[in-house]
């Protein structure tokens, strides 16, 4: 697969839902009342590492193998906000067996309130 090019960008978007984060839970141990007693609204707050899994989801159609990511999570996310993944490669290094990718991406609500930013370095193989 060839590389994605410098500047260009890629997007996803999720609703994470009350199973969602109730399942995290389940798999990851993270019991906190938070994710798993429902606010006022009937809300959950969705943990950080399930909000950031919408990474996953362009690397995986990108086939890059993520070697680092550095968050910074700067509010919580509750279930029934739809969160928008925007992904930017901003440089690509070419190896002799691989590509060399960094990447910034950016959490946003439907306000394009930033909620999360991200710093993704990853590799993407030659074939």
């Amino acid at each position: 697969m060839d590389p994605p090019a410098v500047g260009e960008t890629f997007t996803t978007a999720r609703t994470f839902t009350t199973e969602d984060v109730r399942r995290f839970a389940d798999v990851t141990n993270d019991t906190q009342p938070i994710h798993t007693e429902p606010d006022e609204d009937g809300r959950l707050v969705v943990h950080g590492l399930l909000t950031g899994s919408l990474l996953t989801d362009i690397g995986g159609d990108l086939e890059v193998l993520a070697r680092t990511m550095e968050f910074e999570f700067r509010r919580p996310v509750r279930t029934g906000e739809r969160i928008t993944c925007t992904w930017t490669v901003d440089s690509v290094e070419e190896r002799e067996d691989r590509y060399t990718l960094g990447n910034d991406v950016v959490l946003a609500d439907e306000d394009r309130e930033t909620v999360a930013t991200a710093r993704v370095e990853g590799v993407v193989w030659k074939e």
